[in-house]
């Protein structure tokens, strides 16, 4: 087996990994939400990663809307350095109840306002707010938001997604929730976790093609040398 041939081999496997993992990256680079411990009826820390897709501007201004159908008993803001941050409350249309408390009005927008340069070009922050009660039998959340740019830009995450559809270019930011599941059940099938991570799959997959390539030039036959 040639060694040169087989770390060739080996470095186009690499390279196809990385375009590949570059490629979903860049599909992702919009302003999302997450959560370490979101789950109906509870309290939770929403994050809320803010990408500046911009080569010369920087972002400036973030407005999160929360959901007025399932208002939020509770809204606590991360205090940031170089932002200040503002709180709207507004008067519902009809009373709602979140848990022992029933909500007559809620804070129906939260805005991050740079105090001085913003989220740089080409970089992220995160943004964070404790939130709750989250409403039960409640599949997801949308939060729409408004980013804007140095430069005046401004850009609305606030279409919505549609199951089975191509995701549009302005997503709003959408938190799922799931209830809380037993150490037991979470470990009765760990193959769909990674199986829902294309990431994961592509590196598996190279994995796969890079060892099938070493095995073919193994069993590859060996010239004889010629009789001195």
């Amino acid at each position: 087996m040639s060694k040169k041939l087989f770390l060739r081999a080996g470095a186009i496997a690499a390279a196809s990994v990385l375009v590949l993992a570059g490629a979903t990256g860049s599909a992702s680079a919009h302003v999302s939400v997450s959560s370490p411990d979101a789950k109906p009826g509870g309290y939770a820390k929403l994050v809320f990663r803010v990408p500046t897709e911009s080569d010369t501007s920087s972002t400036t201004k973030l407005v999160v809307s929360l959901p007025k159908d399932h208002p939020f008993a509770h809204v606590g803001a991360q205090v940031k350095q170089g932002w200040k941050v503002e709180k709207t409350t507004e008067k519902l249309a009809t009373p709602v109840k979140v848990g022992d408390v029933t909500l007559s009005e809620a804070i129906t927008t939260v805005t991050w306002t740079a105090t001085a340069g913003g989220v740089p070009a080409n970089d992220f922050d995160e943004f964070a707010l404790s939130v709750g009660r989250l409403p039960e039998k409640v599949d997801s959340l949308s939060f729409p938001a408004v980013q804007t740019y140095s430069d005046g830009e401004v850009v609305k995450w606030d279409q919505p997604r549609t199951e089975g559809a191509d995701e549009p270019e302005h997503p709003a930011p959408a938190l799922k929730l799931v209830a809380a599941v037993t150490p037991v059940a979470a470990n009765t099938n760990p193959v769909d976790k990674d199986s829902s991570d294309p990431v994961a799959r592509w590196l598996g997959g190279a994995g796969l093609l890079l060892g099938l390539v070493g095995l073919g030039l193994g069993l590859r036959p060996r010239k004889t040398e010629k009789a001195q």
